[in-house]
Formats: structure tokens, C-alpha cells, sequence
């Protein structure tokens, strides 16, 4: 049987499983698939409109991130978080991330801190009309771009792979708090990178980082 992963033959873009995974990643990131919510195979394979065998390649790798666990009867769910993996997450996104916030700093340029800045803003927006999916897209999308700016791909890959564990936690902290409820102290980052004061920037990160998980533990 010809699988739907053939369907993109002669089609620009990226192969379907790796598209697949794009697509699964963000339904994880942003809330499309909550925290023990189970599905099947087939209903990915229907939601995503692709075939069985992009969306089984798509599975595997998301499965060995730690992003989903499979459950048997070809069912797969995205991990509940206890306290102690939220202790562990928390300890490893500490020792990543303000790292590569203060070398974001050192690199950073107008560029950078104007696309920042015009990012923060969309999430001050979100917030302010409690839009969920606009704040976990545009949070997720200001790390992102801070990383990015810090030019340390490894770091950032493994950074990225945390994101996957949390980040769909943080979609039930909002359900349970609501957005007007968490802080945005992206600007002390923003006023770091501009100053290039990597110390700054490293403690900012660090309280965006606790806080977050911080809010986390308390919807446990």
C-alpha cells in the first residue's frame, strides 16, 4: 500500500515525517495535547492528515525526547509531571539556560534585542486579553529567539528537548491561574542584552526560569 508519506513526492519542503514531527512538537508545546490526555495512533494520523508511517517516525522520536510515553493499544500520551521530575527539570534548565542568556549578551546585537522587544510586546498583549495559545507561543517564541541570538546550537538543542518535558505543564498552569496571573520579566533580559551585561542577563533568566517552575510545582 502506497503510504501517504509518498504524497509529498515531487513537493518542495521537508519530507512528511519530519513535518509531522513539527507538527506533533507544537500540538505539544502549545496545548493541542494535554498532560495525560490519551490518543491513538490513528487519530494522529487524522489530525494531522498524514500517513501511518510518518506520524509512527514522527512518534518514535518524540518518545525518546521524553516528550510523549506510549501507553500500549497503540495509544501515546504526553508525561504527567510529578514533583520530582519538576525538581529535575527545573535543576537542568538552570544549569542551561542563564548560561546561554549571558552569551546571548556578549553576541547580541540592535537586531536582536528590537525583535525581542517586539515579541515581549505580543506578550504583554496576549496576556493582557488572557489568550492562552497566543502566550505559550509567543513565550516559546522569545526563548527561541534569545537563544538563537546566544549562537550555541548544542546548548539550544538540549535546552529545546527540556521545553518538550515542561512545556505542556505550562498550558495547565494557565488554565488554572490564567495569564493575567504570571509576571513577564522578559524586560530585565531585554535591558541585559542591550546593556551586554552577561551577569544580568544570566539572573533574569534564572528568575524566569523559577518562577515558571516554580508555578508549575503549585498546579502539582
Amino acid at each position: 500500500m502506497a503510504e501517504k508519506a509518498t504524497e509529498t513526492a515531487g513537493r518542495a519542503g521537508p519530507p512528511a515525517h519530519e513535518r509531522v514531527y513539527r507538527d506533533l512538537r507544537e500540538m505539544i508545546l502549545f496545548g493541542a495535547l494535554m498532560p495525560g490526555e490519551a490518543v491513538t495512533i490513528q487519530g494522529l494520523v487524522e489530525r494531522t492528515g498524514a500517513g501511518m508511517t510518518p506520524v509512527r517516525e514522527a512518534l518514535r522520536r518524540l518518545t525518546a525526547e521524553g516528550a510523549l510515553r506510549a501507553l500500549g493499544n497503540r495509544r501515546i500520551a504526553v508525561p504527567v509531571l510529578d514533583r520530582a521530575a519538576v525538581e529535575e527539570l527545573t535543576e537542568a534548565r538552570l544549569a542551561l539556560e542563564p548560561r546561554v542568556a549571558a552569551r546571548a549578551a556578549l553576541r547580541a546585537g540592535p537586531g536582536d534585542v528590537a525583535a525581542l522587544t517586539a515579541i515581549d510586546a505580543r506578550l504583554d498583549s496576549a496576556i493582557a486579553r488572557g489568550d492562552i495559545e497566543a502566550y505559550l507561543r509567543e513565550n516559546h517564541a522569545f526563548h527561541a529567539r534569545m537563544n538563537a541570538a546566544a549562537g550555541a546550537p548544542i546548548l539550544t538543542a538540549m535546552i529545546e528537548t527540556l521545553w518538550l518535558r515542561f512545556g505542556p505543564s505550562l498550558r495547565t498552569v494557565c488554565g488554572q491561574f490564567g495569564t493575567r496571573q504570571l509576571r513577564d520579566m522578559h524586560k530585565d533580559l531585554i535591558a541585559a542584552l542591550a546593556a551586554r551585561d552577561a551577569g544580568a542577563a544570566a539572573a533574569a533568566l534564572e528568575g524566569d526560569v523559577r518562577q515558571g517552575m516554580d508555578l508549575i510545582a503549585a498546579a502539582l
